[in-house]
């Protein structure tokens, strides 16, 4: 029979959620310094915006929300309403960012590039994200996270502004 000191609140045997770690501190740090540096190139080709086609406006839109929940959600308090929504709508983003990026081939003469591999690598992980979160692997998520963290969006953003890309000409021209 258990007594009212054997007692837990409901929840009480959930693991806590995980601090950021230094290397979630750096991602987060990065993605700050490439949201900055996507709005100082939009900032400055505010001249040309007329000339950008609808879809490159559409895939900015997405990944500027990515961009800016990512330092959020590495760096928030885990595990809670706030960072659930949040969550969601990270995925969502990623994922329409992923599925507007296969619209946009000017910069390979109208030929996918490598960096549509991880769109496609996005379209598969996004998802799995989710449901890692929703089932509670708390290891594979932060992993997961970690990784399309690093690769989706600081590698395939550092790719946007070199090799005479839109907002590489913007900041750099």
């Amino acid at each position: 029979m258990a007594t009212q000191a054997n007692a837990q609140p409901f929840g009480a045997n959930r693991a806590r959620p995980l601090a950021a770690d230094g290397y979630e501190k750096f991602l987060a740090i990065a993605a700050l310094a490439l949201l900055a540096a996507v709005l100082v190139a939009l900032a400055r080709g505010a001249t040309q915006w007329g000339r950008v086609p609808p879809f490159v406006w559409l895939h900015l839109g997405t990944i500027l929300v990515a961009l800016g929940l990512t330092p959020l959600m590495l760096l928030g308090r885990r595990g809670d309403q706030r960072h659930r929504w949040l969550g969601r709508i990270w995925v969502v983003a990623l994922t329409a960012t992923a599925l507007i990026s296969f619209g946009i081939r000017d910069a390979n003469d109208g030929r996918f590039s490598f960096i549509h591999a991880l769109s496609a690598w996005t379209l598969i992980q996004a998802p799995l994200i989710w449901w890692t979160a929703r089932t509670h692997r708390v290891a594979r998520h932060r992993r997961a996270v970690r990784s399309m963290v690093t690769g989706a969006l600081l590698i395939a953003g550092f790719f946007t502004f070199p090799f005479n890309r839109l907002l590489g000409q913007w900041l750099f021209g």
